[in-house]
């Protein structure tokens, strides 16, 4: 669980001088990705209240995430006995690139969806939404609920990998709202296939799918089979290892600040942090050490905890 005191995110302005009653109001996130939908309740300073994951087939169609969402979010609500009346709104993070008024669904290589416009998300939702990135709302709920970072660049390894770019506390978006797409880091040329269509890209070596669909296992069955000396997981755990620190000093290189590892993978990660920094302070040209790189304090549950940011912002910045 996330805790934070009175701060501000993206760039609004620090709400201080005020007492926050922390659960006056609340906001849902919610995640998408390839196969399931993750919910989480937060309210005012952050606390996550409630969650649940829905999985889901394999769908093509937008239309088909609306009308289940829709239902599962009426179904969150009375589960866990939520007060309709305090809800300031439902943001919705996305594994692909949002236009920049937030119209529509660019280009999501992991859903297979290519403009897309969120029309029906809006007009049927009974609850306000705002819908983005899902690597900008989990930089978004990291750099929230970190007092000491005002650069940093967020790693999100999920089905998908993403990012996100903060400068002083406030996001950098690029001239086509695309900055932060680390997943397309070419690691390794002429490499494994990517869900982009090229070859060789981060998100070929380092997404979930890696260790768990791409051999028909669990994520959890993996690192239990890690944990284990199965040499087959070994070879596999280091060969992703590798490349994500290929990745990261990618990163470093160009922004010279912290990388925060977050996403569904960070929960894994951290008995492997020592290996990494191997790998990362092997590469580093200037030799100096991987203290650079942090692990998400939310970890899975930064992306839909990030979404719905957006609205405690929103209300906070209105007090």
């Amino acid at each position: 669980m996330c805790t934070t005191d009175e701060k501000l995110s993206t760039g609004g302005r620090k709400v201080e001088g005020l007492s926050i009653v922390s659960q006056a109001r609340f906001a849902l996130g919610v995640s998408i990705s390839v196969n399931s939908f993750r919910i989480s309740e937060v309210d005012l300073k952050m606390n996550e209240l409630a969650y649940k994951k829905i999985s889901l087939p394999r769908s093509n169609s937008l239309e088909d995430y609306v009308d289940l969402l829709k239902r599962e979010i009426e179904q969150f609500l009375d589960e866990f006995k939520i007060d309709r009346e305090r809800l300031l709104g439902v943001g919705i993070a996305l594994p692909g690139v949002v236009s920049e008024d937030g119209s529509k669904l660019e280009y999501a290589p992991t859903l297979n969806l290519c403009n897309v416009s969120f029309d029906r998300f809006e007009k049927e939702c009974p609850y306000p939404v705002h819908i983005e990135n899902d690597a900008n709302c989990g930089g978004g709920a990291e750099w929230f609920v970190r007092d000491s970072i005002k650069n940093v660049a967020y790693l999100s390894l999920e089905h998908g990998i993403g990012g996100a770019v903060f400068g002083n506390g406030v996001p950098y978006y690029g001239d086509n709202h695309r900055s932060g797409e680390f997943g397309h880091i070419c690691v390794e040329p002429g490499g494994l296939r990517c869900s982009c269509g090229r070859q060789g890209c981060l998100e070929a070596y380092c997404s979930v799918g890696r260790i768990s669909t791409d051999i028909g296992v669990t994520e959890e069955e993996f690192f239990q089979g890690l944990r284990n000396g199965s040499i087959e997981y070994i070879q596999r755990w280091e060969n992703y290892l590798r490349h994500l620190a290929i990745g990261i000093n990618n990163i470093r290189m160009v922004l010279d600040c912290d990388v925060v590892l977050g996403g569904f993978m960070s929960e894994y990660i951290e008995p492997y942090l020592p290996r990494l920094k191997e790998y990362l302070t092997a590469l580093n040209p200037f030799g100096e050490d991987a203290d650079y790189i942090k692990l998400s304090r939310c970890r899975k549950h930064t992306i839909p905890m990030g979404a719905a940011l957006y609205y405690i912002i929103k209300f906070l910045d209105e007090l």
